[in-house]
This record gives C-alpha cells, structure tokens and sequence, in this order.
C-alpha cells in the first residue's frame, strides 16, 4: 500500500483525528472555525492522500499508523 501519509498537512491531521472521533463535517467545522466546504475538501485530499475511499478506513489507517 502506497501510502502518502508525510504529505499530510497539519490542518489535515487535525481532521483526521476528528474523523477518529467520529466527528461529522459540520461538527469538525464548528471545532476548527472553518467553513463545511472546507473539511469536504480537506477529507477528499486525505482519502487520496491515503489511498482510500471512506472515512472508516481512513480512521483505521491513521490509528495503525499512529497519526491519530
């Protein structure tokens, strides 16, 4: 598995732990004072950037890989 994991932004890695926590979009925008479109965005880079295709599994990959 080719994984980008070092290309993740900071801003990036404090979404993915939300999305560890089971947080929503919008509970993860009202966290971070940012708007809904742009967790979308940063969700869509950090699926790419860890090759996969939902949340679960990202929640998943940063856990075993320790960014969470």
């Amino acid at each position: 598995m080719d994984l980008c994991t070092n290309s993740l932004t900071k801003r990036e890695i404090e979404v993915l732990n939300f999305i560890v926590l089971g947080y929503s979009n919008s509970k993860i925008a009202k966290s971070l004072y940012i708007s809904s479109f742009t967790v979308q965005a940063h969700v869509r880079s950090i699926l790419k950037k860890l090759n996969t295709n939902n949340r679960i599994k990202a929640a998943v990959i940063a856990v075993k890989l320790g960014l969470a």
